[in-house]
């Protein structure tokens, strides 16, 4: 079955326009994707340019978003200008998947300061997502996948002491069951999960802290009572250590993103589940240090791509 992706270009300044034109060179032929490229026509045609790939441009579906002012289209600059590109990017190509025009959505990288320049709220393409949707921001939630792992987080960009004021055994339950989901689409429907503990040893009964048995303890229980098969919660380092499970929760940012990237550096895909529209993107950044330089490797775009197509990598 082809699947039909958008693809936005992500941070016009950052590395997101010229990996978009090396994954589209590298999935020449490919027939189970139809893309479509949602960007600046003027910041890809320079890329296209300056790597030498004017005809992977000549012959893409470029969708025209986006649009940066020329005296603020600088390779490797963060400004507000191309925050706001990128957001506008990921949001036209997911307001055509709502419409139906699209199965799923990839994103380019972005830069969330340059996003924050913009004065647009912004806590990673999750939100965004969510808000674009119509849907409360705490219903979808960012999945990593890489190295073998795949880890939903509970929480995501926000300082530890907001996030562990807003964990609930509810909010890990429907973080839970989005990562059930999205298993599902990817073809594994009956995934066995462990939740991780949010203290140390899961708090080793209350030693360490009430937190593990007064939160993650009965979301457990609940998730068992609606029959996913899931263990936990218990450390992370032990659960990662034993790797018996298709899915992973993590309840803090570090707790996910350190494994998957140790394992999966520069490769890993970045899921936003749980809203009506699939969203992956990249689990990096838009490189602005090497940005306009020639050298981004579209490895993890790629990875994201035939993810969502559920093509093996």
């Amino acid at each position: 079955m082809t699947r039909r992706i958008a693809l936005s270009a992500g941070d016009p300044n950052g590395i997101g326009p010229e990996i978009v034109l090396r994954a589209l060179e590298a999935l020449d032929g490919e027939n189970r994707m139809k893309l479509a490229v949602f960007g600046p026509p003027e910041v890809l045609q320079r890329a296209a340019r300056s790597i030498g790939l004017e005809h992977v441009l000549a012959r893409l579906d470029l969708r025209p978003a986006g649009q940066l002012p020329a005296a603020a289209a600088v390779p490797g600059e963060v400004n507000a200008q191309a925050g706001a590109s990128a957001v506008a990017c990921a949001t036209a190509a997911i307001l055509a998947c709502e419409a139906g025009e699209f199965d799923a959505v990839v994103a380019g990288p972005h830069h969330e300061t340059a996003i924050s320049q913009a004065g647009i709220a912004f806590n990673g393409y999750p939100s965004l997502l969510a808000r674009v949707c119509g849907q409360p921001q705490d219903s979808v939630f960012l999945m990593l996948v890489g190295g073998g792992l795949r880890i939903v987080h509970v929480t995501l960009h926000e300082s530890v002491a907001t996030a562990l004021a807003r964990i609930t055994p509810g909010l890990i339950v429907a973080a839970t069951q989005a990562g059930v989901r999205a298993c599902a689409l990817l073809g594994l429907p009956d995934p066995a999960l462990a939740l991780f503990g949010i203290n140390p040893h899961a708090s080793e009964g209350r030693l360490f802290g009430p937190e593990d048995e007064d939160l993650v303890g009965p979301a457990v229980r609940q998730l068992r009572a609606l029959g996913v098969r899931v263990d936990g919660p218990a450390g992370a380092d032990v659960l990662l250590a034993g790797r018996k499970h298709d899915l992973y929760v993590a309840m803090l940012h570090d707790q996910g993103h350190i494994p998957v990237k140790l394992l999966a550096p520069q490769a890993a895909s970045a899921l936003s589940i749980g809203a009506s529209v699939l969203l992956a993107s990249t689990g990096h950044g838009s490189a602005m240090d090497i940005a306009g330089r020639g050298v981004a490797r579209p490895d993890a775009l790629l990875r994201s791509l035939r993810l969502v197509a559920g093509i093996p990598s």
